[in-house]
């Protein structure tokens, strides 16, 4: 008896787990749910206003870099800098380096060049006593030449000997005669020598002064135009060490700068830009020309007006940003501009885009991606009908869709993704976007 009761139960558990898997089996593969488990919202007919929201930069289109001047001689050290925002005309000083390194090779350049000048003065001291020496033994020899001919004419009344002698004495004199006029030609050529060695001493010295009273100048660096100042972030403040997105000082007084680098920015203020990015489905609502609002951040209340000037054709996509699609560069030209703008201010800025009358729209979190195409689920009884729907356009909040009626009841979350049962206490399914 107590077999036969065991195997009853067994049956019946059997039986009981069977059932409880084939009815969860078809719950899985159906979207049939209880109405309270997903959110819903209705499809809408009315006015679609296409108004993009984005935050923006102020940027300077004309800009001019005052760098270190390029001198040799190491780092120049800043003995003065003004600040940022500050605003100069063209020719006033915006940076000072310290010029004692300069001075010191003018003042060496100097010392060598009244060197060389008293060289030179005593190049052609030398050259002129050496050719005073040289024309005064050229007469005595000229003269020993001349008494050897004469005595060379009493050969005829001398003996054989002495004429002999005579003939060599001539001969002697003519050849002490040659080589001095050969050694006055050396002589001539080594003095001049001598001065050009001279001169070209002091064109170095000079040519080496002249070079650091110039570099004394360039120490001074003035704007190149009228403007505000804006200055550069230091780079070698870590010992060279840098990477991008890395916290960096602003240069100021008493920094070591690298000669080439620059320093600081004079920009012109009456030309500037809003710099803004929208995402790629907003894209297609943004087009050159629309209106735009602007608030800056430096003064609420305050509205400034504008026009988009231009629109990247290129999305750009960060590494970090993956997930969020790319991004389209926005250029924004203000109508009324305001002394206390700044170049770096950012702003709240409302595009003013188009507006549809009388369309049929539904909130975009909607909208789900499913094998490459836009689909909503529509209610419809206890569970949802998936349907392809076409989409117009596209603001931040809604979409404007054909395909649907109005007043329909669609899923604002995946009916189709699994869930826990229970709203409270469990992760409830993304809303709009992809399903996978």
């Amino acid at each position: 008896m107590k077999h036969r009761r065991a195997i009853t139960w067994a049956v019946v558990a059997i039986i009981l787990i069977t059932a409880i898997g084939m009815v969860a089996a078809a719950r899985r593969g159906s979207i049939t749910t209880i109405d309270d488990e997903i959110p819903v919202g209705k499809v809408k007919r009315g006015d679609l206003n296409l108004e993009i929201d984005a935050t923006g930069e102020l940027r300077a289109n004309h800009t001019i870099t005052l760098t270190a001047p390029p001198v040799g001689g190491g780092a120049l050290q800043i003995i003065r800098l003004l600040h940022t925002g500050v605003p100069v005309k063209k020719g006033d000083i915006v940076i000072e380096f310290d010029p004692s390194e300069q001075r010191y090779k003018m003042e060496q350049s100097r010392s060598e060049l009244l060197q060389a000048e008293e060289e030179i003065t005593k190049a052609k001291a030398d050259a002129a006593v050496l050719a005073a020496q040289d024309k005064v033994t050229l007469l005595k020899d000229r003269y020993d030449v001349r008494d050897a001919e004469l005595e060379l004419q009493k050969n005829e009344l001398v003996s054989a000997i002495d004429a002999k002698k005579n003939q060599l004495a001539l001969e002697q004199a003519k050849r002490v005669l040659a080589q001095l006029e050969q050694d006055i030609q050396s002589h001539t050529a080594s003095g001049q020598a001598a001065i050009y060695l001279a001169r070209e001493k002091w064109n170095k010295a000079k040519l080496s002064m002249d070079q650091a009273q110039e570099n004394i100048k360039k120490m001074k660096v003035p704007a190149a135009m009228d403007g505000l100042v804006s200055i550069e972030k230091n780079r070698d403040a870590n010992g060279g060490f840098f990477f991008e997105g890395m916290s960096l000082p602003d240069y100021r007084e008493g920094d070591q700068v690298t000669a080439g680098s620059g320093v600081a920015e004079v920009i012109d203020a009456r030309e500037m830009e809003l710099v803004s990015k929208v995402n790629e489905h907003d894209r297609s609502n943004v087009r050159v020309g629309q209106s735009v609002r602007v608030e800056f951040d430096a003064s609420p209340g305050q509205l400034f007006h504008g026009t988009v000037k231009t629109v990247g054709g290129m999305a750009v996509r960060q590494f970090w940003d993956q997930n969020n699609g790319g991004k389209f560069d926005v250029s924004i030209e203000l109508s009324n501009s305001d002394s206390r703008l700044r170049p770096g201010l950012t702003a709240q800025i409302a595009i003013l885009g188009d507006e549809r009358k009388n369309i049929l729209y539904l909130p975009r979190q909607a909208l789900f991606l499913k094998d490459g195409k836009r689909v909503v689920y529509v209610k419809s009884g206890n569970g949802f009908e998936q349907r392809d729907v076409t989409i117009q356009s596209e603001s931040e909040s809604r979409a404007a869709v054909e395909g649907l009626t109005a007043g329909a009841e669609i899923a604002l979350v995946d009916p189709t993704a699994p869930r826990r049962s229970g709203i409270s206490g469990g992760s409830s399914p993304g809303i709009g976007g992809v399903t996978p």
